[in-house]
Formats: C-alpha cells, sequence, structure tokens
C-alpha cells in the first residue's frame, strides 16, 4: 500500500519508486525548519526538489533565492551572500544587501556546496550560527532568518575524511539529506518525461504535440543518460 503524499510534486514529473521515496521524505522535511542536503548527479533536479520544499512550506510567501558555489570565485561569493558596502573593494561602486538578507524570512539555495572553500565555509559556519552576517567592510553585522537547502553531487562526507569540507559545517546543513535516483534508475519515467518535454517545446513552437514513434522509445530507454534529466530535456 502507497502512502498518500500531503503537498504539490507536479513539478517532479515520474513516479518511480526511487522519486516517490524522495516524495514520502520530503512530506515530513517541508513543514519543519530543518537544513536540507540534496545530494545527486548533475542533471538530476536538485534545485526543483529545493523548489518543491519552499514553495509547500510555511516560507512559501517568502522569497526562494539561489547560488552556484562553484560559479563565482571566492571573494565575490562572500560579497554575493553577505553583501558589501560601497567602497569595499574595486568595482564596489554601492552598498548592495547580499542574498541572505534578499532571502530573509524564506530560502536560501546553495547549489554545489562542496566547491566551496574553506574559508568560506568557516564564514557560512558562523553566519548560520550566529544568524546573522557581515557585509564586506562594514563592521555592523544584520539579523537574518534563512532556511538553508543545500546541494552537491560530491559525497560531502568523504570530503569530510580528505580535510576539504568542514564536519561542523556538513553537520550544520545535512539535518536531512535527500539523495536523487539517476535516470538510470529511473528508466520507467523516461517516457513520461520524454512525452512531457516534447510537449512543452511544441507548445513553445505553436506546433502540434508530435507523437514518440516505439522505436525512437526504445532508444531513448537503452541509453544510460550520463547527464540525467537535464540531458534527455
Amino acid at each position: 500500500h502507497e502512502l498518500e503524499l500531503t503537498y504539490d510534486y507536479s513539478a517532479l514529473v515520474g513516479r518511480d519508486g526511487g522519486l516517490r521515496e524522495v516524495c514520502q521524505i520530503l512530506d515530513r522535511v517541508i513543514p519543519t525548519e530543518w537544513s536540507v542536503l540534496v545530494q545527486g548527479e548533475s542533471g538530476t533536479g536538485k534545485e526543483l526538489i529545493a523548489k518543491a520544499i519552499h514553495f509547500n512550506g510555511p516560507r512559501k510567501a517568502k522569497p526562494f533565492v539561489s547560488e552556484n558555489c562553484a560559479a563565482i570565485t571566492e571573494s565575490l561569493l562572500e560579497s554575493e551572500l553577505f553583501g558589501h558596502v560601497k567602497g569595499a573593494f574595486t568595482g564596489a561602486a554601492r552598498t548592495t544587501r547580499g542574498l541572505f538578507a534578499s532571502a530573509d524570512g524564506g530560502t536560501l539555495f546553495l547549489d554545489e556546496i562542496g566547491d566551496m572553500s574553506l574559508r568560506m565555509q568557516a564564514k557560512l559556519l558562523r553566519a548560520l550560527q550566529e544568524g546573522e552576517v557581515r557585509p564586506v567592510g562594514d563592521d555592523t553585522a544584520v539579523k537574518v532568518d534563512v532556511r538553508i537547502i543545500a546541494a552537491t553531487n560530491q559525497d560531502l562526507r568523504q570530503l569530510v575524511a580528505m580535510g576539504r569540507f568542514r564536519e561542523d559545517l556538513y553537520y550544520r546543513i545535512a539535518v536531512v539529506t535527500v539523495v536523487l535516483p539517476t535516470l538510470r534508475q529511473r528508466r520507467e519515467d523516461i517516457a513520461a518525461l520524454a512525452s512531457h518535454f516534447l510537449a512543452e517545446a511544441a507548445k513553445e513552437a505553436g506546433m502540434a504535440t508530435p507523437t514518440l514513434t516505439r522505436e525512437t522509445l526504445a532508444a531513448l530507454m537503452d541509453h544510460d543518460w550520463p547527464g540525467n534529466v537535464r540531458e534527455l530535456e
């Protein structure tokens, strides 16, 4: 007997067993204030999970803010997260609030947190422990109230063992860990996902949705999808 799900997961296409287990975990996590770590290969839909948590939860009326920690240099990441005052560094032409302040009352999604430097990890840990951030170049701390959802395609426990990720930060952000199945592990969902993406593309192009042939579906089912759902899309 399958348990009924409480919240809306319509953005997550497919109902393979692995994905349903994820939704059952989300059902228990969503109404809480717990920090969540979403682990999965690239392209498995980690941000979709973060949005499902936020937009179903008690903070849904407040901002959902995201940052990719791997896509920005350490010095810029500090400024992005915590803000800066005018003149704090070369190019700081105006005072900026930062993503923590922008997400106040809501959710901050930190993607690829495993790529964050140890120095930045220490600053992030302090912000989470104290519930406040200090903008770059400012002596005054700003109180913030955010729910953290972090994501990674790496094994953070292994990074902790290697000394590349702070153990205290790991336990702070991974109150609950959600592990996403790969598309290889969700083969029953491939046809539904393919039809969904095809219908979306046809709608954008202003044309009727074509039907996937049996041969095409067989080829899709036979592929290993190293890029997961993003590759299929």
